[in-house]
């Protein structure tokens, strides 16, 4: 269930029926080829109902304390449920199946894993930058609010804000303001130096530097696998040397 072999034909089917999936949403398609459509969607379930079966039957208890394994049973375990005619959500997280894909390549992994590990750095600067934004938010909004719809309360302001932090039209929000406030450039590349030159990129620079650490922990270095591999030798030969004085015991007792 393991080999390489084995896994590169279920990578294969999840690409065929993430092909099929993409199919059914044409509907010149879906008139034309529908019923292949069905059956080829249908065998690519059953395909990963007996796959998952024999993961299970294979490793037994050990299959559930891999958290990769609970994903794969959620993920085929909702394409399993019946679909009804109003139930158009689960039919829609038909399309989780092409994420097994995560699941079985070890380098997709590696970057998921890091991701979940960079979660809390992600956290500590989202509440940085909710921060900045209530900030900016509630001086934006005292000093353009009177003459700008784009601040006229908080929640418009903040919008507003999000929209400068992602880079989208920003110039064209600042030249609208200083037609009635000729110096409100100084508060919007004061606020875009901190919120997206700053506060983005350490968001890039946490996700790589959880990337690295990652990667560091794959990495085996020569030094300790040598050592490790001497180690082996090393109780191999103790294990040897014990079987034979008790085969020498044994033959003087004899």
């Amino acid at each position: 269930m393991d080999s390489e072999r084995f896994q590169s034909v279920v990578i294969a089917v999840i690409v065929v029926n993430a092909v099929v999936l993409g199919c059914q949403t044409s509907d010149a398609l879906t008139a034309r080829f529908g019923d292949v459509l069905d059956l080829l969607d249908r065998v690519a379930l059953a395909v990963f109902a007996a796959e998952l079966a024999a993961r299970v039957y294979a490793h037994g208890p050990r299959f559930f304390r891999s958290s990769w394994n609970w994903f794969d049973f959620v993920v085929v375990g909702v394409s399993l449920l019946p679909l009804g005619d109003g139930i158009s959500i689960l039919r829609a997280l038909r399309i989780l199946r092409a994420l097994r894909i995560v699941s079985l390549v070890p380098s997709m992994r590696r970057v998921v894993t890091a991701l979940a590990k960079a979660i809390p750095g992600i956290c500590a600067l989202a509440g940085l930058l909710a921060l900045l934004l209530y900030v900016g938010g509630v001086m934006a909004t005292t000093l353009f609010g009177e003459h700008s719809a784009r601040f006229a309360d908080l929640g418009t302001t903040a919008l507003t804000l999000l929209q400068i932090t992602t880079g989208d039209s920003w110039s064209e929000v600042m030249r609208e303001v200083m037609q009635d406030y000729p110096l409100a450039w100084v508060f919007f590349l004061g606020y875009l130096l901190v919120g997206t030159f700053t506060m983005l990129n350490l968001f890039i620079a946490v996700v790589c530097s959880a990337m690295d650490a990652e990667r560091g922990e794959d990495r085996v270095p020569p030094q300790r696998a040598e050592r490790d591999s001497m180690t082996t030798a090393l109780l191999d030969e103790v294990r040897a040397l014990r079987e034979d004085v008790r085969s020498l015991r044994g033959s003087e007792h004899t």
